[in-house]
């Protein structure tokens, strides 16, 4: 087993530096000149060398490339081209907005779906289990943008005036200081997320229910409380943890598109300014952020299955 988690991290690394690279060359192959989208069309071709030379764009993509990573794996993100400062003090305040939205989700969200995939999953063939899995599977069809957008018209515009249709926060003021204005931000993730992990649960506490373990627990008079928090559960949260870690893995790429629909000061809004300012630093930040979130969530969702899967510790 612990070869097994170690093969895992090796593998996660060697997935991210992947990503270092890839993103590199993304950015390297995004339109326009960064020099010339900081001075304007106006500037002299003089005063574009000079900021050129500045930035260091004159020098072979590998120098540049090596720079960058070297400054990732020392924790300094680089200077932002379009307001030349840190990109570390640009970004500090937003990853922690940004991940005040994605922990709320997340904290919310996956006790909802497993608790509902449990509840529907012992209903299975009734009233609740139907309502419930018609409705997951309705809301699990619409994009994050349109349920966001129905959210702002029924709490926000015409239907009820309950919370702010967009982030009110001062600029140095704290997001969780307004705590109303995280509502709808928060709720559309969790809406997102939990129909697929509803679903997954129920397909899954299905199967762990009509097993040969469960079914000698029961014959032998354990309480059916007992016999789903002890030997139901623990087999069926293994599978759900790929679910779970895939749909937070996706907060940390659907929150940009959130972040953007209300206007919250995160790392997602930080994103699309960047790429409207040709700000290659912020957005190779940012988009390495993202990728290393996802690949961190999904190594702690490996090891979890292998911390749960009896055959997993038993064999290896």
């Amino acid at each position: 087993m612990t070869r097994l988690i170690v093969r895992r991290i090796l593998v996660s690394l060697a997935v991210l530096w992947l990503v270092t690279l890839l993103v590199f060359i993304a950015t390297l192959l995004l339109p326009g000149d960064p020099a010339r989208a900081i001075l304007g069309q106006q500037a002299t071709p003089e005063r574009i060398a000079a900021l050129q030379d500045q930035l260091n764009l004159n020098d072979p993509v590998w120098q540049r490339y090596l720079a960058w990573l070297g400054g990732v794996f020392t924790g300094d993100l680089g200077t932002s081209t379009a307001t030349q400062g840190s990109v570390n003090a640009l970004l500090g305040d937003r990853i922690v907005a940004s991940l005040v939205l994605l922990v709320a989700a997340a904290v919310i969200s996956t006790p909802v779906g497993l608790i509902l995939g449990t509840w529907t999953a012992m209903r299975r063939g009734k009233v609740a289990d139907h309502t419930v899995s018609g409705i997951s599977l309705v809301i699990a069809a619409l994009p994050e943008f349109v349920i966001g957008v129905g959210l702002i018209v029924l709490l926000s515009t015409t239907v009820f005036t309950i919370f702010p249709s967009v982030t009110l926060a001062a600029p140095g003021e704290a997001v969780w200081e307004r705590p109303i204005q995280l509502v709808l931000p928060v709720l559309t993730l969790v809406l997102v997320v939990t129909p697929y992990i509803t679903r997954m649960m129920r397909a899954t506490m299905i199967d762990v229910l009509d097993s040969g373990y469960v079914e000698m627990a029961r014959l032998k008079g354990l309480p059916e409380r007992t016999v789903i928090t002890r030997h139901a559960l623990p087999h069926a949260v293994g599978p759900v943890a790929q679910v779970i870690a895939l749909q937070l893995a996706w907060l940390a790429g659907g929150v940009v598109v959130v972040e953007f629909l209300f206007r919250y000061p995160g790392i997602g809004q930080a994103l699309i300014d960047a790429v409207n300012n040709r700000d290659v630093e912020v957005v190779q930040a940012v988009t390495l952020l993202i990728a290393a979130l996802y690949i961190v969530v999904n190594l702690l969702a490996d090891v979890i299955g292998i911390l749960t899967n009896p055959k997993l510790r038993t064999t290896l």
